[in-house]
């Protein structure tokens, strides 16, 4: 017995001290959120029927109407949650600025294997989270004309897809929520897809993979082959595929520097991703800026950064 006293004892000193030690770690384990990330104004608003369509919000304080992030979380549309928004933007920086910060859980692939494609769950969550909080506007003291989208990996391609969509609005809806718009003043995102044609993605990276679960196949090359049966639907969700002249201005964020053999060691989150779709920005006259390691003319480090200066542009 003395014995497993003083195990225990020495157990309990040695999580102690590792507490002391990693206090970041202690208070993400306690909140779900770095320690970085302010405390939300309000946690789990439901803003559709699924259990995880919920939101978290930030206000920020102001006498006017504040522009507004909606963050899209990351995770191949297969994980992740709202808790890991330290990953795309600075909260307290864009709060410290003026701008809210919304950052929602939605629908995984496994909860939309009923859907055609699968990846619509996600995709209409995100547009459906938009317009929640496009009504609740004047509760929440936001300006519906200045809301930006952001996000990273799937959660960036969905930002991406939203801001080049076609408004999802529906007038003559009964449903209120379904007639706000879901047109953005501008995207930002990190490590974002492009697009989800998986022969445009072998065309721009050698060694693709992703993308198939997304519309239910689970390999790569039975993607390829299945391709023309899928190109509607592929076109429907792919980000480049709905670029038009009348899109948001962007901003894509990316850790490293693309190969010169096309070949990639995260192909899933290449740099090229952004650059072929500033090519195709550059031909429809769509501001769009493209950061990586070695990039030229720069100027915004950050999404962070962009996002202040974009939102916050007509007010100076």
């Amino acid at each position: 017995m003395r014995k497993f006293n003083l195990l225990h004892s020495i157990l309990c000193s040695s999580i102690l001290a590792f507490l002391s030690v990693f206090p970041v770690l202690a208070e993400k384990s306690k909140s779900g959120y770095a320690a970085s990330v302010p405390k939300p104004t309000i946690i789990n608003i439901q803003y559709g029927e699924n259990h995880r369509n919920v939101l978290d919000l930030w206000i920020a304080p102001s006498e006017t109407p504040t522009p507004l992030v909606m963050v899209i979380h990351g995770g191949g549309w297969k994980g992740g949650s709202k808790e890991i928004i330290d990953r795309f933007v600075d909260t307290k920086k864009l709060l410290d600025a003026g701008i809210s910060v919304a950052s929602i859980n939605y629908r995984l692939i496994k909860h939309a294997k009923d859907l055609d494609p699968p990846v619509k769950g996600p995709m209409s969550d995100s547009a459906r989270a938009l317009q929640f909080i496009r009504s609740k506007a004047s509760e929440w003291n936001i300006d519906k004309s200045k809301i930006a989208a952001s996000g990273g990996s799937a959660g960036g391609c969905t930002s991406l897809w939203l801001a080049y969509h076609d408004d999802l609005a529906d007038p003559k809806s009964e449903d209120l929520v379904s007639r706000e718009s879901t047109r953005l003043t501008c995207v930002a995102v990190t490590r974002p897809q492009t697009t989800l044609d998986p022969k445009q993605m072998k065309q721009w990276i050698s060694n693709s993979k992703y993308g198939g679960h997304a519309f239910g196949v689970k390999d790569f090359n039975d993607f390829l082959v299945k391709r023309p049966e899928l190109l509607a639907k592929i076109n429907e969700y792919s980000p480049y595929s709905l670029l038009t002249k009348d899109a948001p201005q962007t901003y894509l964020h990316f850790t490293k520097a693309p190969s010169k053999n096309k070949h990639e060691k995260d192909p899933t989150h290449s740099s090229i991703f952004g650059i072929k779709l500033k090519e195709r920005c550059d031909i429809l006259n769509v501001p769009c800026e493209v950061v990586y390691p070695g990039a030229k003319n720069i100027e915004h480090e950050t999404v962070t950064s962009y996002l202040i200066d974009t939102l916050l542009a007509q007010d100076k």
